[in-house]
């Protein structure tokens, strides 16, 4: 069911409208159509369980239960190898940091568990990680693990309620000697010695952590880009880092984009740019004041290009319908960009999506990088389907109030016609 570019221009506009936040009613408009009965003739299958969480879950869980065997050496092989080969999930998440997460999840639940029920973690769990790497010196894939846990515990500390709330005292502290223990742990390894982008990853998280690294965060990331160029995670990472709400500037964040699209266009075209700013407009709207909004578009039909597949093409809808969906009080330069971004979903939705992945519908519902709790499974994946088929609902409103419908399959998008 193909548009013409003013016709998806209207549908687009049309999208805005209608998930814009509720205005005083006009005497004279159009009463709303009903979403929820409107999205019932979506015909979109979905995912509850997509190959990208598997992936992400067989990696976590052989890391966890290497662990718990005390495997420590084959864990570490393992770790190494994934570095090597780059392995990676469906969706471009490191094999090597999942591995390193499964095998210090057991100490940060427990520790982030006591920690969010207002009393401080025993530190048994991570003196029993501190013993483990000395009985492996030198090996960076060890120690990559417990400066890992570190830092985890580190924004535990930080995000836990605050000593009025809950009589916890010293986050501040604490949160600055978990860091400067992973400083520690990682300071005689290089990544691009080691060639382990999840060792580079590890140090540029610790640098993030830190305000006021300026140039240092933004020259560690460009190293942990040219080391693993591939993976969109790297720089999805390097824009939320260099937000003025992280310690950054708008200006640093398109400068980054542009270097980064230039230096990895043989394998991504003009997709490194978009990579760059998705979660960094997801927490600061205001970089929508120098966002190229042609070039992001350009890059958003460069990723579809190298990555088709239906994570990629769920996490980019979502963005378009969700992300940059209308917020009041904007400056009318914001307005434009929202505008234009948004017309982005009718193309996506048409041509490249046919399988509906709920749960990063409900993730893009929430900003980057927030840790709060979240409801159930079940209720997330409610959450996301009902999302997803209500913003494509009211983008196609016209075309399927007759009572037709719109079905999605790896041929295209099309419209069945009333029965």
């Amino acid at each position: 069911m193909p548009q013409s570019r003013s016709s998806a221009a209207a549908a687009a506009a049309r999208l805005l409208s209608r998930l814009a936040p509720a205005r005083k009613p006009q005497t004279r408009s159009a009463p709303a159509p009903d979403l929820d009965t409107l999205a019932r003739r979506i015909i979109l299958p979905f995912m509850p369980i997509t190959d990208e969480e598997m992936a992400r879950a067989a990696h976590q869980d052989r890391g966890q239960k290497l662990a718990r065997q005390e495997m420590w050496e084959e864990l570490a092989q393992q770790l190494r190898e994934a570095d090597l080969t780059r392995t990676a999930t469906p969706g471009g998440e490191s094999g090597a940091m999942l591995l390193a997460f499964g095998a210090r999840s057991d100490v940060v639940a427990v520790a982030e568990y006591t920690l969010h029920d207002g009393k401080a973690p025993a530190p048994d769990g991570i003196d029993a990680l501190e013993a483990i790497g000395r009985e492996y010196p030198g090996d960076y894939a060890i120690m990559l693990i417990i400066a890992l846990a570190h830092i985890d515990l580190a924004w535990a500390w930080k995000n836990a309620p605050s000593d009025s709330e809950s009589g916890l005292s010293g986050r501040q502290a604490h949160f600055d000697q978990h860091l400067a223990r992973a400083e520690a742990l990682l300071a005689p390894y290089c990544g691009l010695t080691e060639n382990a982008p999840s060792l580079a990853a590890a140090q540029c998280a610790l640098l993030a952590a830190r305000p006021g690294q300026g140039r240092s965060v933004a020259d560690a990331y460009e190293d942990l880009i040219d080391l693993d160029p591939s993976s969109p995670r790297h720089m999805r990472a390097l824009g939320q880092a260099i937000v003025p709400a992280r310690g950054g500037s708008l200006q640093a964040l398109e400068l980054e984009a542009r270097r980064t699209a230039a230096r990895s266009g043989d394998i991504w075209g003009a997709g490194a740019y978009s990579w760059v700013y998705l979660d960094a407009l997801a927490i600061d709207p205001d970089a929508l004041a120098l966002l190229d909004v042609p070039f992001f578009m350009d890059g958003l039909r460069d990723i579809l290009r190298v990555s088709p597949d239906q994570q990629t093409a769920n996490q980019l809808a979502a963005f378009c319908a969700i992300t940059m969906r209308p917020r009041d009080g904007a400056p009318r330069a914001e307005i434009a960009a929202r505008e234009a971004l948004s017309e982005a979903l009718v193309w996506i939705l048409q041509e490249h999506l046919h399988e509906l992945h709920p749960l990063i519908w409900t993730q893009a519902l929430r900003s980057p990088g927030v840790d709060a709790p979240l409801p159930s499974r079940r209720a997330l994946i409610t959450e996301g389907r009902q999302t997803a088929l209500r913003t494509i609902a009211a983008l196609f409103a016209d075309d399927i109030k007759d009572g037709s419908a719109i079905a999605f399959s790896p041929a295209g998008m099309y419209r069945l016609p009333t029965l």
